[in-house]
């Protein structure tokens, strides 16, 4: 699409926001795999330092928006790996805690490294008024898109 071309309305923002997030994530890949991470390997490691050590299986699989059982799979290749460490959760023994181990931390930080890099060279061309404008957008079209989530599931 020609972007001097392109009018970006009511009617097709969040269709355009939809194209702009996998085509974010197809450069995002591209740059991992170029670092010998895989999907299955960046996306998982990134969401568990993000949510934090100590995250429930079910919270993470949440986060990537994968189903439990798929997530489970990627686990246990992180942590045959040695990039991953799953311990009984003391509440809930049925429940699995995540942490990253310290293998797992390095690739996590050549993973935000190669996150940096890109986000800067993207966003070069915006001041950061305009990053913090769109911002304030996202974050209020996040809340909302997440109360027309829960009314859905009721």
């Amino acid at each position: 699409m020609n972007i001097s071309n392109a009018t970006i309305d009511r009617s097709n923002l969040l269709y355009h926001l939809g194209i702009l997030t996998r085509r974010w994530r197809q450069v995002l890949d591209n740059e991992c795999r170029g670092a010998g991470l895989t999907d299955a390997t960046w996306r998982p490691l990134l969401h568990l330092h993000i949510l934090g050590d100590g995250v429930r299986q079910k919270d993470l699989a949440a986060s990537i928006g994968i189903e439990g059982p798929s997530l489970v799979r990627l686990i246990d290749t992180l942590v045959a790996k040695g990039l991953v460490q799953r311990s009984e959760d003391d509440s809930d023994r049925r429940a699995k805690l995540l942490r990253l181990t310290p293998e797992g931390q390095r690739v996590v930080a050549r993973i935000r490294e190669i996150v940096t890099m890109l986000e800067n060279r993207l966003l070069s061309h915006f001041s950061e008024d305009d990053i913090n404008r769109f911002g304030q957008l996202v974050l209020t079209l996040e809340t909302t898109v997440n109360q027309a989530r829960s009314t859905v599931k009721q």
